[in-house]
């Protein structure tokens, strides 16, 4: 395993100082670190058994050793932080914020989550830290930002999803079933969107402010809240409700302004159709048998097959349940109409395609022979995502990184032994 980045990365040289937990900053930062970047994570040192990111113990699952036993290392915290050194400072010391400061002055980006107000307390405010270092990119992820009347507030993926009006078009429509009902109502997204998207927001705004403080000299602070973020992922049923002032309701597995666009249940199963045009419409029509519906004028164009939903999706449902799954998929896709299967995640990294795309990674790990990850998604021509360093122990680089700042073994010793680190 290469511990050292190769200068062909895009972000080779550049320090990440990452006072993030959870999962929002987390997902930058492991983005940033897959793109080169050293990324310092700094963590709650343990103690009376707990310390460090939240998630390292949100689990079971736990990574287990060779033996079979777990290790305490949670798959949730192995999924987020590859590619990253810990260091264990409290920051509610004025030695621990001395070295944040120090850390800061050498680093090109700083990234935290803590509640809005937290960091000017300790005085590593996006202020404080730039008055240092002019040239910092300030990273600060909220629940809800630095300004407005919720900022206060702390902010989780799963109520933000519901705030941000994720919730209300997620869910089996009132006519599949009642809200009432067991598994009717809104319901949130299986994975963490806000969170994620939001992490990926800000590694997208940290490297825009790095390639403006690279022309003008000049760091500044980013401001990223999970709400705005999920407001703006809403995209076309955002828009769909500013153009029309209409909001849009559930509409379970459909499409809201595409048809056919759903989950249909077929002979042995289940599987998606997803036509996006009128051609496709028209060869999924030759191959079901019903050309007819092709050249019918309430289904002959999307608008039409959008507003005669009602008509036409259960016709077409007749006509899915008459084969299996394996048939339709091999005929719709010789006629290139888009479709798929729903997979479980053990269907999906069996699948040959996410096989030769390599979307897993495995690395050597500390207290097991090997872990392995679900790898980055993004493929260069140039520079390829490197896998250097397995997703770090509590504090395992804390003696090597304030070594790099300067500190003897006397003086860390000395830290450690005041709880500081």
């Amino acid at each position: 395993m290469n511990q050292t980045p190769s200068p062909r990365l895009p972000l080779a040289g550049v320090r990440v100082l990452d006072l993030s937990r959870v999962l929002a900053g987390p997902w930058c930062t492991q983005t940033l670190a897959d793109l080169g970047a050293d990324v310092v994570k700094v963590e709650r040192p343990a103690r009376d058994g707990a310390g460090g990111d939240d998630t390292r113990g949100w689990g079971p699952p736990f990574l287990r050793d060779r033996h079979g036993h777990e290790t305490g290392e949670s798959a949730y915290f192995l999924g987020a932080n590859r590619n990253k050194r810990s260091v264990t400072v409290d920051i509610a010391r004025p030695e621990g914020q001395d070295l944040i400061r120090r850390l800061a002055r050498r680093s090109d980006v700083f990234v935290e989550n803590f509640k809005v107000g937290d960091m000017a307390r300790y005085g590593l405010d996006s202020a404080a830290l730039l008055a240092l270092n002019p040239r910092l990119v300030y990273c600060s992820i909220t629940g809800f930002g630095q300004t407005g009347p919720y900022r206060d507030r702390a902010g989780y993926d799963y109520a933000v999803q519901g705030m941000g009006g994720l919730m209300s078009v997620t869910g089996p429509s009132r006519q599949e079933i009642a809200d009432d009902a067991p598994g009717g109502g809104p319901q949130k997204v299986g994975v963490a969107v806000a969170d994620l998207f939001t992490g990926m927001y800000a590694a997208t705004a940290i490297l825009a402010a790095l390639r403006h403080r690279d022309v003008t000299g000049e760091g500044q602070a980013i401001d990223m809240a999970l709400l705005d973020t999920q407001v703006a992922m809403l995209a076309n049923l955002g828009a769909n409700y500013l153009v029309t002032g209409v909001a849009p309701q559930r509409a379970g597995n459909a499409h809201q302004n595409i048809v056919p666009y759903q989950v249909f249940e077929v002979a042995d199963g289940h599987m998606i159709l997803a036509v996006g045009n009128d051609g496709q419409f028209a060869r999924f029509c030759d191959v079901a048998g019903r050309p007819e519906l092709a050249t019918d004028p309430r289904f002959a164009r999307n608008a039409d097959r959008v507003r005669n939903r009602a008509l036409l999706v259960p016709l077409l449902a007749q006509v899915m349940r008459q084969r299996p799954r394996a048939r339709w998929l091999a005929e719709l896709e010789a006629a290139k109409v888009p479709c798929g299967p729903i997979n479980d995640l053990a269907e999906v990294f069996a699948d040959p395609q996410v096989r030769e795309r390599g979307m897993t990674v495995t690395l050597p790990h500390p207290l097991a022979e090997q872990v392995q990850l679900v790898a980055s998604p993004m493929k260069f021509s140039a520079t390829p995502v490197q896998y250097r360093r397995p997703p770090p122990l509590l504090g395992e680089h804390t003696d090597e990184v304030l070594g790099e700042l300067g500190l003897s073994s006397a003086e860390i010793a000395a830290l450690r032994q005041a709880a500081v680190i």
